[in-house]
């Protein structure tokens, strides 16, 4: 083995790369503030829904995120934890925006599937499972939320092993729920892990730990509280599965964890526990085959697009995620769709809105690259052999709206706002096949994407915006392409658009619709999932 790969494979070990799913409300944001807090990477944890003088949180940088209390772009966020280099790519939380998840990951290794131990499994959390499950990541469960009142944490492990199929083991067990939460057990280390409230949870929490055979800390618990803690403790270890790491690997197990990321409990015993078992980097498929993160010739692909991160500057930043090799400051590189060479010269390390100039990387790791337009989402970048990473699909729309400019004189601002928000996947973009009318056409999958766009347009560009809303609420791609469509003929109850490749799409008003046309056309091949950021395999 060379010395760049002895080199390589340190790296890789000390990497663990995952981002977090959850239902909007669940307490992702917060969980994202408190691993940063424990892994040292900020000092003072900001809860999002506090006093209006409370400082915002790290990983939502936008302004308008800030003001509604949501999460609705993706960041990267990485620390150094004993000795790992974790790399937390934060994920909107919000349903409107499951695309730009689904896009995230694409780039993770794991996933962290964030509970409300009050409410259990929610809809989003089980639309961003399936996208978990098609690409069989291991998944962690962290079961948020025990400081008040919640379900019966044995009835919570029974749902998601009855509506995942996921084996649920869990790694601690909570000693009372709500105002009577005093901590958990762990079962690896036999350990009892009492909390103590400390600052709203803005520093690390207080914790004594003891060992589970010395009886000093069943004093301070309730008798009934204990009873009941030992009572589900012996269901657990005669009912519960076997732990499993190969499982929880190929995406069969789940661990359970319980805790309150609000008040900081149980957040370090889950990150520890995290870091022993997450899946490091591993191979990548590709046009050539599978390629090892250990592998001496760099590689990368971009999964994210986003512009205006600094109003200062108007920057476009790629976020791009290392698949092989080691990433240095000026190397040159080929960009595999244009065949073009690329020096990265400005490349930066990622932490919310803040960067730094960046001077290595490996796999697993995420670095942001200047965009001036060169970049698209699925794009591969390699250094030796040409190879190309498979593509990004694109979800259907399900709401479509003419984006009028109201203000003739502001139009190279509009355009310039809509192209770059375009690039950055924030929206999908279609246009009519009549020539005439030149107003872009949004897609979205939700009535905040239009929002979000509309918000962006005003505060970014200095540009007004007006929507119109269509009456349709489907959409599917002519796989054939247009030679297809004009073959079918006439197409009935069909709006007939183009997106921004040139493509032939169909908007239906609904479902019964779409039936009819493929009922009439059975040739018309239809694609709900357009390939939008696949690229074509002749420049590889």
């Amino acid at each position: 083995m060379s010395q760049l790969q002895q080199e390589l494979e340190k790296e890789v070990d000390r990497r663990r790369t995952f981002a977090i799913i959850s239902h909007p409300d669940a307490g992702k944001t917060t969980l994202t503030e408190k691993l940063l807090l424990y892994g040292g990477a900020i000092h003072l944890a900001g809860a999002v829904k506090a006093r209006a003088s409370q400082r915002h949180v790290t990983s939502d940088w936008m302004e308008l995120e800030q003001q509604r209390g949501i999460s609705i772009t993706s960041t990267v966020l990485q620390f150094n934890y004993n000795d790992c280099c974790v790399n937390l790519l934060d994920t909107p939380g919000h349903k409107d925006f499951s695309e730009d998840t689904y896009r995230t990951l694409a780039a993770a290794d794991n996933a962290v599937m964030l509970i409300d131990a009050a409410k259990g499994l929610e809809t989003q959390t089980r639309k961003l499972f399936e996208v978990c499950k098609m690409r069989s990541l291991p998944i962690f469960t962290f079961i948020n939320k025990l400081d008040r009142p919640t379900r019966e944490p044995l009835e919570l492990l029974d749902e998601i092993e009855k509506e995942l199929g996921l084996a649920p083991y869990a790694m601690n067990w909570p000693i009372g729920t709500g105002d009577r939460f005093k901590g958990v057990y762990d079962r690896s280390s036999h350990t009892v892990h009492l909390f103590r409230r400390s600052g709203h949870g803005q520093r690390e929490a207080d914790v004594q730990i003891l060992p589970f055979d010395d009886p000093s800390w069943e004093v301070s618990i309730d008798s009934d509280l204990l009873a009941q803690f030992k009572e589900e403790l012996e269901v657990l270890e005669s009912l519960g599965a076997e732990w499993d790491e190969k499982a929880l690997h190929r995406g069969a197990m789940t661990p359970i964890f319980f805790g309150s990321a609000m008040t900081n409990f149980g957040v370090e015993l889950f990150l520890k526990a995290f870091l022993e078992h997450a899946l490091k980097p591993g191979v990548h498929d590709s046009s050539i085959g599978e390629v090892s993160p250990i592998d001496e010739e760099f590689s990368a692909f971009v999964f994210k697009l986003q512009a205006n991160m600094d109003p200062k500057h108007r920057d476009r930043i790629a976020f791009v995620r290392v698949c092989s090799g080691k990433f240095e400051k000026d190397m040159t590189v080929t960009h595999v769709r244009t065949g073009k060479t690329i020096r990265l010269s400005h490349a930066q390390k990622l932490f919310g809105q803040d960067r730094e100039i960046l001077a290595e990387a490996y796999a697993g790791d995420v670095i942001g690259l200047n965009n001036p337009g060169a970049f698209a989402i699925g794009d591969t970048i390699c250094a030796g052999r040409k190879l190309q990473y498979e593509g990004i699909p694109c979800f259907s729309p399900e709401l479509f709206a003419y984006l009028r400019n109201p203000n003739p004189s502001k139009f190279k601002q509009f355009r310039k706002g809509v192209m770059e928000l375009q690039e950055e996947g924030a929206i999908q973009i279609m246009y009519s096949v009549d020539e005439a009318k030149r107003d872009p056409i949004l897609g979205a999958v939700g009535q905040l994407q239009f929002e979000v766009v509309q918000f962006r347009l005003q505060n970014e560009y200095g540009v007004e915006s007006m929507l119109e809303l269509l009456p349709y609420s489907v959409a599917r791609w002519v796989e054939d392409g247009w030679e297809a469509l004009d073959a079918a003929g006439r197409l009935f109850n069909t709006f007939v658009v183009k997106d921004s490749w040139d493509r032939p799409v169909l908007l239906f008003k609904n479902q019964w619709n779409l039936n009819q046309v493929e009922s009439d056309h059975p040739k018309l091949r239809l694609k709900a999932i357009a390939p939008v950021y696949e690229l074509s395999q002749q420049s590889v």
